[in-house]
């Protein structure tokens, strides 16, 4: 009996799915402004939609449901890419292209050292010491809270200072690090 049940709820998705799949698609086109995104988000309606299918369909206007479901699911799509531009535009913004007279031994040093180090751990010590960006920009930018950026710059630094031999490390890094325009640096 419970077979009969889901190919009903089966044939009934279906059938709302193309009825409606076309007018879902151009809402999420004209919310987000983006054709290639608007097929996706009206695919990703529609699943969250069978996924709770016996809910929708007892709903008094399952259209209005499905409307509400693609109309938050293209916020969260333009949230996700405003955030994405913040993240771009403070990283570039803080950029300086010049370089003068670079150490290019101890460049490549740090620049290798850099290399070695996990991803997060080298952006919160690129962005904190190479690009002046206090724990909070550092953060926004990278989208994790103040203090995982305060342990990974943290963390970074000691394996930097080991990795280029801590009696020399310090000047040798904030010389090579700040100096270099290959690594995003700017003078001092």
């Amino acid at each position: 009996m419970g077979t009969v049940v889901d190919d009903a709820a089966s044939a009934e998705f279906h059938d709302f799915f193309e009825r409606h799949y076309a007018e879902l698609a151009r809402l999420a086109h004209l919310l987000t402004g983006e054709s290639d995104a608007a097929d996706d988000l009206a695919a990703d309606a529609l699943l969250a939609l069978w996924h709770r299918w016996d809910r929708v369909r007892a709903a008094d206007h399952p259209v209005a449901y499905a409307r509400g479901v693609v109309a938050n699911l293209a916020r969260s799509r333009i949230r996700s890419a405003v955030r994405e531009r913040r993240r771009i535009t403070l990283f570039w913004s803080q950029r300086d292209e010049s370089s003068e007279n670079p150490d290019i031994p101890a460049v490549v040093d740090v620049q290798d050292a850099l290399r070695s180090l996990p991803f997060r751990k080298r952006a919160c010590v690129v962005l904190r010491h190479a690009f002046d960006l206090s724990e909070r920009d550092t953060a926004l930018a990278l989208g994790v809270s103040v203090g995982t950026v305060k342990s990974q710059t943290s963390k970074g630094m000691a394996e930097l200072l080991r990795l280029l031999g801590a009696e020399n490390a310090p000047s040798h890094m904030h010389a090579a690090v700040l100096r270099t325009g290959g690594a995003g640096g700017r003078n001092p």
